[in-house]
């Protein structure tokens, strides 16, 4: 008698799926309608799901192809006039990686640069070993051409991070052009996220990102922090230098994992990242990868002479620490030191909620964190995930403060020294408010969140095409890639 077979059981990945495709179709509907704020809120819902579900699908090319359709669909659906919709600083936001596609493509070499290369390379001193040939006198061509607003925004963006970049690798003891890997990897984003949940400046995948010391909550992801994932890359390379003994496949298999350089070798007997090329045993991706490194190299050290001398760089990140010592709300550390939560959450990209959890090192303005610490004080530790402190405008009542923040008038008067003829313009005030993390959305949206100038400090950017296409590994497997709120094909 033959055997029936056992019923299709969906694994937790599956459910996830189905929850992810439930809000995506929500979201479309609410865009339909004409309310671009839940449109926002459920396709942002249905990629997080999906993010979440990366672990276990039933079929994984089934996943990653319904992940690829969703971020286009909703790219789609941003340029269509999604991003008119008001930003919610309660929400981490994620942003566009610039070099999109050119990893799949080769430019013309114009001869003159051959030339001229060839020269500048003779007097060109690098740390990192710098070749030239047709691929990488490509992308000079390239870079020096129409790509050259690509670089020039990335060397703007890396000035905001490079003193930090520059002494990890120096700590680390790798070279320091090795920079040019987190332009390539995500231009400078801190938040750029991949389609198999690799995240970060220098994108790293879970299992990865642990391996280096890069941990998540449900609160927070280290590999979402610039400067603990700076140290994670630069110990990685290491480790791939020290696996290969070349920075040149070092670098390759940070691109699309080790395992699929070393499988190469095995292949082909050649440990010559420029002979792998040649014979096509490495992913396409990665045979650009490590030229467009050596041509954004090669540029940066000659500025002058590629015009790249000329450009606005953002200041350099300055900011006080202090350690929460319970879960404490960004709304409110915002209303202490006149900060929008935008503001905040840019300082603090490793959050993922607008919560810091307690023992978490809060990064804050620069010149705020006495301040900080002490009007923390006024709060009770168990409060600080939800009380906020309002600052009294003219003309505002108690009855219209207490409506704004839904908290019992009872409640306010209680937690305050309220002169009998009401609050005064420019008093604060405590507000117990409450907060639930899991029921955190939208509709719970800060004072901080409706102000003008916190609009203004954040652009949403619901998933977009970006940078390299194709990267990295799971230990056997190299993994493409299409990201969340930006596209970013990875890197282990």
């Amino acid at each position: 008698m033959a055997r029936r077979p056992s019923p299709f059981q969906p694994t937790a990945s599956d459910l996830l799926i189905g929850k992810a495709e439930e809000r995506f179709e929500s979201g479309k509907l609410a865009y339909q309608s004409q309310d671009t704020n839940k449109a926002r809120t459920e396709f942002d819902a249905a990629v997080d799901l999906m993010l979440q579900a990366s672990t276990e699908p039933t079929d994984r090319r089934l996943y990653e192809s319904k992940l690829e359709q969703m971020v286009d669909s909703i790219h789609r659906y941003d340029l269509a006039g999604l991003g008119a919709g008001i930003p919610d600083d309660n929400v981490a936001q994620f942003e566009k990686a610039p070099l999109d596609d050119i990893l799949q493509m080769t430019f013309p070499v114009d001869p003159q640069i051959k030339t001229k290369v060839t020269a500048e390379l003779k007097s060109t001193a690098s740390d990192l070993p710098l070749t030239t040939n047709d691929v990488v006198l490509g992308y000079i061509n390239y870079f020096s051409g129409r790509g050259r607003r690509t670089i020039i925004a990335g060397l703007e963006r890396a000035a905001r991070y490079q003193p930090m970049i520059s002494r990890i690798l120096a700590e680390e003891g790798v070279p320091q052009e090795l920079i040019h890997l987190a332009q390539a990897e995500s231009g400078f984003l801190p938040r750029a996220v991949s389609n198999r949940a690799a995240v970060g400046m220098w994108q790293f995948v879970q299992f990865r990102g642990r391996e280096y010391g890069l941990n998540q909550t449900s609160l927070t992801d280290d590999r979402l922090d610039p400067e603990k994932a700076t140290r994670a890359a630069a110990r990685h390379l290491h480790d791939l230098y020290n696996k290969f003994g070349d920075w040149y496949l070092a670098i390759a298999a940070y691109n699309c994992g080790p395992n699929a350089i070393e499988r190469a070798v095995e292949r082909t007997g050649y440990a010559d990242y420029w002979e792998l090329r040649a014979r096509h045993v490495i992913p396409q991706e990665t045979s650009n990868y490590v030229p467009i490194i050596l041509a954004m190299t090669i540029m940066t050290k000659n500025a002058a002479e590629y015009g790249l001398s000329d450009y606005n760089p953002e200041p350099a990140l300055e900011y006080d620490t202090i350690r929460v010592t319970s879960n404490t709300h960004l709304a409110l550390v915002g209303d202490l030191t006149d900060t929008p939560v935008s503001q905040l959450l840019d300082l603090n990209p490793a959050l993922i909620k607008s919560v810091a959890p307690a023992d978490y090192e809060l990064h804050i303005p620069k010149g705020t964190g006495d301040q900080l610490q002490a009007s923390l004080n006024l709060f009770p530790e168990t409060a600080r995930a939800s009380w906020r402190m309002h600052r009294v405008q003219s003309g505002e009542t108690l009855s219209a403060i207490a409506h704004e923040y839904a908290t019992p008038v009872a409640s306010i008067e209680s937690a305050n020294r309220i002169a009998p003829e009401g609050p005064r313009a420019g008093d604060r005030l405590i507000i117990p408010a409450s907060y639930s993390i899991a029921a955190h959305s939208t509709s719970s949206r800060s004072a901080s969140a409706r102000s003008a100038s916190a609009r203004s400090m954040l652009r949403r950017a619901i998933p977009h095409r970006a940078l390299a296409r194709g990267r990295s590994t799971s230990h056997s497997v190299a993994m493409s890639a299409v990201a969340h709120r930006t596209t970013v094909r990875r890197h282990a």
